[in-house]
């Protein structure tokens, strides 16, 4: 279903649909140049009957098996919706996108594919969830205070020698910025750039803006691990931290933070004045809003916190444009909706960790069933979103396969998930998450500077 949305959303965007104004074959182009824009009409088509048949089964299925009345019904609708579908298509074809609302075609699509994951998480929450989940307190963690290597014992006790000594404290220092959250993070706003610019976007805009968010995501993990170095000490995963190991002292880590701030605050205006204050407006939200406001307090720290990612999105393009338009926006909104799906694997593999520290995630709060099935909801939302940024963003047919292909690895590690439910089937579908944004990010970043190119 999914597959066909995007090959829908694609066919509209490179004028495959004007190639094929005849329904429901399409007649042979006198054009031969139009034989790449039918071959995708004709794709469309041939997914359509196959994604019908599917329904029409899966229809038959939950009428005679024995599912849920909500499954049932859910599944109904859905079938009910694409005999809809169908006939609109059939208007779209023949009279053209003006004969009915704009955007009435893939907004029923996407409603249409919300209904069946819908169905899917709930059957496979029946299948394989515990209805009355208990969670018990983990043992506290103690920390191994005889190990001679590492910097959980080095953070104590510091070599000697002054070469050693200051790699050790060097490393401390960069593992403070939190490197691993930069790479995707600078893609995110590379994306931004790209979406706005095209093949014309200059170096001296690459640098100084993945320059600023690097020293920005800095900034804000420095905060964060100054703010949380005593819950560090008490969960497994965080006990090594620098501060967590008096590694750092806590004036040097502020002092190191706010040098980094202000850094990045000093490079970002170099662009321009809004994306210095979208850089400023991440490392707050980071480090206060989410790290003391929404990370102790609330379950929905996550899905919250999902707005400190989706800055990026909106720094990349106000470099170029020194606006926010609404693709920008749109990526914004994916990164936003993939992050609770990206993250909820995480804590399910660290539910215990996260106990400990006393940080009320979802699996700590309303147990690992209700977090798998969100884990699809998300993925569902997040799909949702790569569609209408390919409808808004006018992105094209790498674009297209690359998500379908990605997405569709993401959605079947998470329903793996549902019956493995161990820690390695946690991080397989985390791990997909990663692969499954960093691939969209690159496909953006070809479709638009690359292949925008050879159009013209």
């Amino acid at each position: 279903m999914y597959l066909l949305l995007i090959i829908g959303a694609t066919t509209s965007l490179t004028d495959a649909a004007s190639a094929c104004s005849t329904w429901p074959a399409c007649h042979t182009p006198v054009d031969p140049l139009s034989q790449t824009e039918l071959a995708i009409a004709w794709g469309h088509r041939l997914a359509a009957v196959l994604v019908g048949v599917l329904v029409g089964v899966t229809a038959i299925t939950a009428v005679l098996g024995d599912v849920s009345r909500r499954v049932r019904g859910t599944i109904l609708a859905g079938t009910v919706l694409y005999v809809v579908q169908v006939g609109v298509g059939g208007v779209t074809a023949i009279a053209g996108p003006a004969a009915i609302a704009p955007g009435l075609h893939l907004g029923l699509g996407l409603v249409i594919f919300t209904l069946i994951v819908l169905a899917l998480a709930w059957d496979l929450e029946l299948a394989t969830g515990s209805k009355n989940e208990t969670f018990d307190a983990p043992e506290p963690f103690e920390p191994d205070t005889t190990a001679e290597d590492g910097i959980a014992a080095a953070g104590r006790s510091l070599p000697a020698g002054g070469l050693a000594r200051a790699r050790l404290t060097a490393f401390a220092y960069f593992k403070m910025m939190k490197p691993r959250l930069m790479w995707l993070l600078c893609l995110v706003a590379a994306a931004g750039m790209a979406l706005a610019a095209g093949p014309e976007l200059t170096a001296r805009t690459i640098v100084a803006t993945l320059a600023g968010g690097v020293l920005a995501i800095g900034a804000s993990g420095t905060f964060n691990h100054v703010l949380e170095r005593d819950v560090d000490q008490r969960m497994s995963r965080t006990a090594d931290r620098p501060l967590a190991t008096d590694l750092i002292p806590v004036r040097n880590a502020m002092a190191f933070g706010g040098l980094l701030t202000v850094a990045s605050l000093g490079v970002f205006l170099t662009i321009n004045r809004l994306a210095a204050a979208l850089g400023l407006a991440a490392i707050v939200f980071y480090s206060v809003v989410y790290t003391l406001l929404l990370k102790p307090n609330t379950v929905q720290n996550t899905v919250l916190g999902g707005l400190a990612g989706a800055l990026p999105a909106l720094i990349g393009w106000a470099a170029v444009t020194n606006e926010i338009g609404m693709p920008a926006l749109a990526l914004a909104g994916v990164i936003f909706l993939w992050t609770p799906a990206h993250f909820y694997n995480l804590a399910l593999a660290y539910k215990d960790d996260y106990a400990r520290g006393g940080f009320p995630m979802m699996p700590v709060v309303r147990g690992e069933t209700t977090t798998r099935k969100h884990i699809l909801y998300y993925i569902a939302a997040t799909l949702v979103g790569t569609v209408a940024l390919a409808w808004i963003a006018d992105l094209g047919v790498l674009y297209a396969a690359t998500v379908a292909i990605f997405g569709g690895i993401f959605l079947w590690t998470a329903i793996v998930l549902h019956f493995e439910q161990t820690e390695d089937a946690a991080f397989r579908s985390f791990h997909a998450s990663n692969a499954f944004l960093g691939a969209v990010l690159v496909a953006i970043l070809v479709d638009a500077l690359v292949l925008t190119v050879s159009l013209f």
